[in-house]
């Protein structure tokens, strides 16, 4: 079989996976390890967010996306898929929450389903751990939003953009006041200078009759 089939069988997990894995110090050898991880996958998928070291972190990361990436491949009707969520959570109660929680929340996400931070140590703060977190959990988000941010340099632009806008319309609003007022004083100038009353009405105007003394009319 050919490595384009061997890809086919197993799902592509969003993340970078070690190709070691990673020296995780345990007196109980391989399966303390595995307890070890059991146990913090099951309390990423329990709280959604946990503070770890950063070995722990990146190890139990991968098994906790490959666990959710299952879990949305075959759902909670196949047995091997049933039987790998009850090995890898302790607690029954959240193999309810995988399947009726976290797979309708990611099934149509095209991202990691998880987020990993860096922060100064518990103990000490040159040695930095990790926090891991599942995608849309309830909590604050650890990294503040700055797309809202007057001083990001698109923003900036916008600002000056809107300002050359509302300085040209103010501008157009202005020369539109101007240019009408000039046109109501010249309407106003135009009447005072108009004459009251014009030649032609005199001479159309009817004139007086000429009264003849009674003396002329006897003779």
């Amino acid at each position: 079989m050919n490595q384009a089939d061997v890809s086919k069988l197993v799902s592509r997990l969003r993340v970078r996976v070690a190709a070691k894995p990673r020296r995780l110090s345990n007196p109980q050898g391989p399966e303390g390890r595995m307890n070890k991880l059991r146990a913090t996958v099951s309390g990423i998928i329990k709280y959604e967010r946990v503070e770890l070291n950063s070995n722990l972190a990146d190890e139990a990361r991968g098994y906790t996306e490959r666990l959710i990436s299952e879990a949305i491949r075959y759902g909670d009707s196949d047995p091997n898929m049933m039987e790998m969520a009850d090995y890898w959570l302790e607690e029954k109660q959240l193999v309810h929450k995988l399947f009726k929680v976290l797979v309708p929340r990611f099934e149509n996400s095209s991202l990691s389903y998880t987020k990993i931070y860096r922060c100064p140590g518990i103990i000490r703060p040159d040695f930095p751990s990790l926090v891991i977190e599942l995608r849309g959990n309830p909590f604050p988000p650890l990294v503040k939003d700055l797309s809202t941010n007057r001083n990001l340099l698109h923003n900036v632009l916008l600002d000056a953009a809107k300002k050359e806008f509302r300085k040209q319309q103010y501008e157009i609003i202005a020369k539109g006041s101007a240019g009408q007022a000039r046109e109501t004083d010249r309407n106003i100038s135009e009447e005072s200078t108009k004459p009251v009353g014009d030649s032609s009405d005199s001479t159309d105007a009817e004139s007086p009759e000429k009264v003849t003394p009674q003396s002329e009319k006897n003779t």
